[in-house]
């Protein structure tokens, strides 16, 4: 799924999923050997390969939705 990063005014990083009309913060991020995983405030885990660190904002990425 195509999900939107960008930035708050406070600086916390929101993940946008266009098709479900969903805003959320990101609580917590992890990197694993191959994708990192974003961990949204409503409990979704998002994969996400080939993102940069630190994360270049705002910027449209694929995903894949864990859980």
């Amino acid at each position: 799924m195509k999900v939107m990063l960008r930035k708050n005014d406070d600086g916390n990083l929101l993940a946008y999923v266009a098709k479900k009309d969903l805003e959320e913060i990101v609580v917590e991020h992890t990197e694993t050997d191959d994708a990192q995983i974003l961990t949204l405030s409503n409990g979704w885990e998002l994969s996400v390969a080939g993102l940069t660190n630190p994360i270049k904002t705002p910027q449209t990425v694929d995903a894949k939705r864990l859980s």
